[in-house]
């Protein structure tokens, strides 16, 4: 059976991916009445008086939710809220495995960014943050930045900032593989969609100079007539040499291209065109924009993707579990863009200098300590911005 065939079949038999589990015994009147009524009623009442109690005295301190529309399901497009839970439940999944979170998935039957944004607010306090999952651009930017303004409790869509924070940790030690300056580097994102542009906006933070965004209609520019609000307003952060044309024409020249978009846009050619010790990250899943070894063939220097059957994959699940984690542990009310910063200085500290390779520059999904790498750096980020 291929890959997908045999994960239908132990879908039926799983019948869920996660599931409720006491963490008390109930099996006296004592236990009944300690756990719940009449002795309920003492942590209710203290919670009344004072609602930051609500993460001492229930599961709210290790809670997530993991909230979609169902709009931008991996790379099935807009399949529907209830089609989309299988991957809420996965995501659920990763973050109880890789950071002992809780995380219960919350599928919103509309598209209406207000309907969406009431709801998430409304149930707020049964949780300790809000991860947004698989809601198409440019919604997803409105929904995550009025959340984040309602919300008393960190609001992270994972689809931006997640890819972002890992792509920024790869590119960190891709660079000193190269031997080059992120503030020298020409850059090429394609795809301006949550990811690339989440991308593009955290380059520049990690201090990126030279950007040019392409989308299917070419090159981000403030005088083309194609882009959406978001786009717009990435023309004027990015292309600093007003360059006009086509993903062709943006990669003469480029150091490094970042693909968040669709099946082999890219061809050797266009990586021939690029500088010496160019750095690619074709990261369409589950076919790149350029596959890894043609890359390779035709000149770049080091290559990541988001295939895990190919080195340096460029994978979400090296960020959230432990951002979430640090964000949680910290009673943090946002993530902010320094911890963002923090958790991807972790990831790419967390390969030693002196094993760092064309092909090892990221770690492994598995390898032992790189939620808590991350988790502990976002804390401490999160803290050293409180003193």
């Amino acid at each position: 059976m291929s890959i997908k065939e045999e994960s239908l079949k132990k879908h039926y038999e799983w019948k869920g991916k996660i599931e409720v589990s006491p963490r008390v015994e109930v099996k006296s009147r004592e236990d009944l009445s300690l756990a719940y009524t009449p002795g309920v009623a003492a942590p209710c009442l203290e919670i009344q008086k004072d609602e930051s109690l609500s993460y001492d005295l229930t599961r709210r301190w290790n809670t997530v939710a993991v909230v979609t529309d169902g709009t931008a399901v991996l790379g099935l497009g807009d399949i529907g809220p209830v089609a989309g839970m299988p991957v809420m439940e996965g995501k659920c999944l990763l973050f109880r495995t890789f950071a002992g979170i809780d995380a219960i998935p919350i599928c919103i039957k509309s598209k209406d960014v207000d309907e969406i944004v009431r709801t998430v607010y409304l149930i707020s306090g049964s949780f300790g943050g809000i991860n947004l999952e698989d809601i198409s651009a440019p919604r997803c930017f409105e929904v995550e930045r009025r959340l984040k303004e309602l919300c008393d409790i960190p609001v992270f869509h994972d689809d931006q900032h997640g890819t972002a924070i890992v792509l920024g940790a790869a590119l960190t030690n891709a660079l000193k593989v190269v031997n080059k300056a992120i503030d020298k580097v020409n850059i090429v994102v394609n795809g301006a969609g949550s990811a690339g542009i989440a991308i593009a906006r955290f380059l520049i933070l990690m201090g990126a100079k030279n950007i040019v965004m392409c989308d299917r209609f070419g090159i981000l520019e403030k005088t083309n007539p194609n882009m959406n609000p978001a786009q717009a307003e990435m023309a004027n952060v990015t292309n600093a040499n007003g360059l006009k044309g086509t993903l062709k024409d943006a990669m003469k020249g480029a150091d490094v291209f970042i693909g968040v978009s669709a099946p082999n846009v890219v061809n050797e050619d266009m990586i021939k065109s690029m500088n010496k010790g160019a750095v690619v990250f074709p990261m369409a899943n589950p076919v790149p924009e350029i596959m890894p070894e043609l890359a390779v063939k035709a000149g770049a220097a080091v290559v990541g993707s988001g295939r895990s059957d190919y080195p340096n994959q460029v994978n979400n699940v090296l960020a959230f579990p432990g951002i979430f984690r640090g964000a949680l542990d910290a009673r943090a009310k946002d993530i902010t863009d320094e911890m963002k910063v923090a958790a991807s200085k972790a990831l790419a500290e967390f390969i030693p200098e002196s094993e760092l390779s064309p092909t090892n520059i990221l770690p492994k999904a598995f390898d032992e300590g790189v939620a808590a790498a991350v988790a502990k750096a976002v804390k401490e980020a999160y803290l050293k911005e409180r003193k």
